[in-house]
């Protein structure tokens, strides 16, 4: 099966199992974006599990507004993740996405790469 963003689901790696939100390669299609977090969303709420999620975000604009919604989806999807991993951020997108998330009632772990790899691994892990 695969998720409204074409990501297999479940998706197996290294014995564990991952969900990934792609939401990269949006470039400035913000309509897509959002119409994808949306989608997303709704797909988690019917699989209703607790999920190890990979955002990607490689290419996509991170503007004020994207930032917004995105700390709006965590929040939305907040029942349904164990523990969550985001690539493809710049430093300053990084730093910014941070700090939202500090002001969020969070309980799971969160984590950044660069390394699509690493970010997989690092959700299959027992940390």
């Amino acid at each position: 099966m695969k998720s409204p963003g074409g990501s297999l689901f479940p998706y197996f790696y290294k014995g564990g199992e991952i969900h990934c939100l792609k939401y990269g390669s949006k470039f400035k299609d913000y309509e897509s974006l959002f119409e994808v977090m949306r989608l997303e969303e709704e797909f988690i709420y019917q699989n209703n599990k607790k999920l190890k999620i990979w955002i990607d975000l490689y290419e996509t604009s991170i503007t004020g507004e994207v930032l917004e919604k995105l700390v709006n989806n965590l929040v939305n999807i907040n029942d349904y993740i164990k523990k969550i991993s985001f690539v493809g951020l710049s430093g300053v997108s990084k730093w910014r996405l941070k700090r939202e998330i500090k002001k969020l009632d969070i309980s799971y772990p969160v984590s950044f790469f660069s390394d699509p790899e690493e970010a997989k691994t690092w959700l299959v892990s027992e940390r």
